[in-house]
Order: C-alpha cells, then sequence, then structure tokens
C-alpha cells in the first residue's frame, strides 16, 4: 500500500484553486491575495483563509468555497508529472494506493475520477501528523507529497517518506524536516519504486535464507537458480551453502559445464548426483502432469542427500512469476516433498531477479530460458533418451548454423511433434530460420516447420487439453 497527498502531489491544483478563491473573494467583497494562497497550497482552508477574514466568519466562507469548487476547480485542474505513472507503478508491484489529503473529501473524488486516477482508497479532511494515523490504519508502506508536512505524516506512521518538488516547498525544507527521498516530480517515482522493493524484497530473501542456516540449492545452471545461490551464499557465507545439479538424460549437456563454473565461482560445494526420472512411468507418459513426476525425482534424491551433508533444506529457484504463471505441476510437487522456495516467498520476480543480478554482477542476468528437454516434446508423445537426444543436437546444430551465418541468437527451441519439429526462434529470425532447416532434419526429424511467431516459452502448453484438470 502505498500513500499520496493529492494537491501539488497528484494533481497541480494552482489553476482551479485560484479561480475557486477569486469567485469567493468577489462573493465575500474580499480582495483575496490569490498568489499568496496558491503559493502555499496544501494546509487546511482554515489556515490559509484564517488570516484574511474574521475568525466568525472563516467556517462560512470555507462551506461556500466547498460548493463553489466542483464547478471552478475540477475541470481546469490536470494531474502533474508523472502521476498516472507513478500509480501505474505501484499497480506493477502488485499495491494498492491510498490518497490521505487535506482536501474536502468529496472534491477529492471529484479530482480522481475526473483525471481517472488509478486510487483504491480516499480520505480526506487529514492535514499534518494527523495523516499518520491514516496511513497506520491503512497499512500503508510508504506516503509520496510535496509538503513539510506530509513528511510529518509519514513520520508520524513509521514509514519512508518520499517529496516531489511540484509543490511550495525546496528540497532544503523537505530535507530539514526529514524527508527520505526528493525527486523533482513524479516521473522519477517509478524507477524509485522499483528499486525500493527489490530492496525490500532481497531483504526478505536474506532473512528468509538465514533462518534456515544450511541451504542445497537445486542448481539447474539457469538465471533464477543461479541467483538464488549467490543469495544464498551472500546471507550464509559459502562454506554452509551447497549445489546440487541433478545428472539425467533432460539436462543438455552444454547446461553442465558452465552450472559447475559458476558455483564453483561462488566457493560452494557442488554435488552432482543422478536423477532417473525417466524410470517413472508417469514421466515417459508425458501427460500434463510429468513435470511433477520430474520435481518428485529430484526431491527424492536431494532430499536424503541434503539431510546426509547437513543441510536443512532444498531450495528451488521458483519466483514469483512461476507461481503466477497457471500451469506449473512441478511446483506443489516439489513443495509436497519439503523443497522452500525463498524467491517465491520473498516476492521476487523475473525481471528482478535479473535486475539484482545484473547489479551483483553475474554472469547469468542475461542468461536465456532453458527448460529441460523434455518441455520440448509434445504432451501425449512419450519421452525417450533417444529423443531428447535428437531435440538437444538439432538446437545445437541450428543455433550454430545461425551463428555461423553472422546471425545474433538468443532464443532457439525445437518442439518435437513426433516425426515432425516445429522450429522456434527469436522472432526477428523467424525467416532466415527457414533457410536452415536441413540441419534439424540431420538430426532425425522427417518434417520441420518454422512457427511464425517465434519463441515462447511454454508454448507446448497450448497444446494441452484441458490444462485445469493437471493443476
Amino acid at each position: 500500500m502505498v500513500g499520496f497527498d493529492l494537491d501539488m502531489t497528484l494533481i497541480d491544483t494552482v489553476p482551479g484553486f485560484a479561480a475557486t478563491l477569486e469567485v469567493l473573494g468577489s462573493e465575500l467583497g474580499v480582495d483575496l491575495p490569490v498568489a499568496e494562497l496558491t503559493g502555499n497550497l496544501g494546509p487546511p482552508l482554515d489556515l490559509l483563509l484564517g488570516p484574511h477574514l474574521p475568525a466568525d466568519e472563516v467556517p462560512a466562507a470555507i462551506a461556500r468555497f466547498r460548493e463553489i469548487y466542483p464547478g471552478t476547480a475540477v475541470v481546469p485542474t490536470p494531474a502533474t508529472a508523472g502521476a498516472a505513472e507513478a500509480l501505474a507503478a505501484v499497480r506493477r508491484h502488485g499495491g494498492r494506493t491510498l490518497l490521505v489529503t487535506g482536501k474536502f473529501t468529496p472534491n477529492a473524488r471529484l479530482h480522481v475520477e475526473h483525471l481517472g486516477l488509478d486510487v483504491d482508497v480516499v480520505e480526506g479532511e487529514v492535514w499534518g501528523g494527523a495523516k499518520g494515523e491514516v496511513l497506520r490504519r491503512h497499512g500503508a508502506h510508504l506516503y509520496v507529497g510535496d509538503h513539510v508536512h506530509d513528511v510529518e505524516g509519514a513520520q508520524a506512521a513509521g514509514v519512508p517518506s518520499v517529496s516531489v518538488l511540484t509543490g511550495g516547498c525546496t528540497a532544503e525544507q523537505l530535507r530539514s524536516a526529514g524527508t527520505d527521498v526528493v525527486l523533482d516530480d513524479l516521473s522519477g517515482f517509478p524507477a524509485w519504486l522499483d528499486d525500493f522493493v527489490l530492496q525490500a524484497r532481497l531483504e526478505r530473501l536474506a532473512a528468509s535464507l538465514r533462518a534456515h542456516e544450511r541451504v542445497l540449492v537445486a542448481f539447474s545452471g539457469g538465471a533464477d537458480s543461479a541467483f538464488l545461490l549467490a543469495a544464498a551464499v551472500r546471507a550464509l557465507g559459502p562454506d554452509r551453502v551447497g549445489a546440487a545439479t541433478a545428472y539425467s538424460s533432460s539436462l543438455p549437456l552444454s547446461e553442465r559445464d558452465p552450472a559447475r563454473t559458476f558455483a564453483e565461482s561462488l566457493g560452494v560445494r557442488v554435488l552432482t548426483p543422478q536423477t532417473h526420472e525417466m524410470d517413472r512411468e508417469g514421466y515417459r507418459a508425458n501427460a500434463g502432469d510429468r513435470c511433477a513426476f520430474c520435481k518428485s525425482e529430484l526431491l527424492e534424491v536431494l532430499g536424503p542427500l541434503a539431510a546426509a551433508e547437513g543441510y536443512a533444506v532444498v531450495a528451488t529457484g521458483t519466483n514469483a512469476d512461476d507461481a503466477r504463471a497457471g500451469f506449473r505441476p512441478g511446483i506443489a510437487a516439489a513443495a509436497d516433498r519439503g523443497a522452500v522456495t525463498p524467491l517465491l516467498d520473498a516476492g521476487i520476480t523475473k525481471e528482478q531477479v535479473r535486475s539484482a543480478s545484473r547489479a551483483w554482477g553475474l554472469p547469468t542476468w542475461d542468461k536465456p530460458a532453458a527448460a529441460c528437454l523434455s518441455s520440448r516434446v509434445a504432451y501425449g508423445i512419450e519421452i525417450t533418451p533417444s529423443r531428447l537426444a535428437r531435440v538437444e543436437r538439432a538446437e545445437a546444430d541450428l543455433r550454430a548454423s545461425l551463428e555461423t551465418a553472422g546471425h545474433a541468437v538468443r532464443d532457439v527451441r525445437v518442439r518435437d511433434l513426433g516425426e515432425t519439429a516445429r522450429v522456434e526462434v527469436d522472432r526477428d529470425l523467424v525467416d532466415e530460420a527457414a533457410h536452415h532447416l536441413d540441419v534439424v532434419r540431420a538430426a532425425g526429424f522427417d518434417a520441420v516447420e518454422v512457427d511464425p511467431l517465434g519463441f515462447r516459452s511454454g508454448s507446448m502448453n497450448a497444446l494441452l487439453p484441458d490444462p485445469e484438470r493437471w493443476r
């Protein structure tokens, strides 16, 4: 939950506020200093109007101001630069938005509705430190405003204060008041929030890893498990972390040496047990629950190994996006066998894995997705070692052929549809791939076709009837 102030934070209130003051002053026969009053927007109306009217006339003036306001202030008031993007950034992280403002609540809602601001809750007529109680009640994690009194509200709630310079306060005033961050305007907020959320999740990840004391990481060599392994080393030290890379027909041979080299560069012990998922009838049958049999085999091998070697848990590289992907039958199977998912538990997404990996200097930060070889075989076609070897050979030869022709290649998949191969490559190489299909045929396929949509992770799931059955 992220709290935002309204006036001069999400909206530029000056034009509409000034127009309303002009009408009010004319009705009251008072020459209100409009420029002065609009230069300090944020405080409640009684504080703004009090110095310019007899005390007994202020309540009526406030009531009249609020009556005039909808017709004079709502339409001419624009959103500030970056306001929509700032709210969208909160939503992108799965968050909610709370508007806490000194403005009369009905008028605040009019601005939200007129501008289409993506706000979940509106709380008006709250000022200064009193905003802290509202922020606490709604569980806000930070508060964004433009005034020193917004800083006061964040401090009262015990949450970080983010200040923008779109109001009347200077950076020096805001910093003196104790704000944590100063931005020119809300345009800089999405990038700041990305880093703020990532750092919070990394701290949560480190704490969960430290709680386990000794961790064996199920390490495939991919970006997720590589990042988890590095995070575990940072949290626990290399002596209390192990990397277990399961060797079997489903792991491409090309992945083995790079995985070992990476793990050894971190100073951890590397274990390479054999797994025998091919011995499981359900795995070979290759129905929608194939991954459940694979993960069952993996954890039934790694669980006892971890116990024998003194590791408290086996941790997998499942991230937060994996859990939202909708079709991951292996996740439940691993959880049923005691595996922990630190990245998922910390809320870390694939994008955040790559961002943090890059910041840490990990060579895997931009490594393409590398699912197991069995994921290339259409559901219902039996998984065999020779079939997987054919797929691996075809992918390696196609990649080499494209690179020899001078093309930079990121993703290549050869989908085994039986005796036909469907080739998926980077979108910009779809046309070029059609000139390199002989190498795929030479690997053992009778016919080859190129998918015009290019590479898509998990595309084989689209061919599975009734995927809900396998969840």
